[in-house]
């Protein structure tokens, strides 16, 4: 599926960052993360993107620094996605290695010409703990 020209260029900035970037669509769906990211996560990009929405609930496992189960809604890529908000907020999550890491994420939505809501970018960065 083609991205909206807004996406494309920030997918083209993430590749050349080194801080971890995180990006989807306006649906929900992962549509890139950068090799930064896929460090912390512990999964290569191109071994499980782009995912479905509803495939990525349960893909990594995410709570608060006390380890108690986050409201999905709490979680800043969510408000971004659902409510159109930024967000910031500092989890835990259990990447695709087994290892669990505390990061500080910051989630921004993304609107392109028109006003239109086409994603959300979301950075995070390990923490400790």
């Amino acid at each position: 599926m083609q991205q909206p020209l807004e996406m494309i260029i920030l997918r083209q900035l993430a590749g050349y960052l080194t801080i971890p970037m995180w990006m989807m669509d306006g649906a929900g769906d992962l549509i890139f993360y950068n090799e930064p990211a896929e460090e912390l996560l512990g999964v290569q990009f191109d071994d499980v993107g782009p995912i479905r929405a509803e495939q990525l609930l349960g893909m990594w496992q995410v709570t608060d620094l006390d380890g108690e189960l986050l409201p999905e809604a709490d979680f800043p890529v969510v408000a971004a996605l659902t409510r159109q908000v930024a967000g910031h907020r500092a989890v835990r999550f259990q990447s695709r290695d087994g290892q669990w890491r505390a990061v500080e994420v910051t989630a921004i939505p993304i609107t392109g010409q028109g006003k239109r809501f086409v994603g959300v970018l979301a950075t995070f960065w390990e923490v400790e703990s």
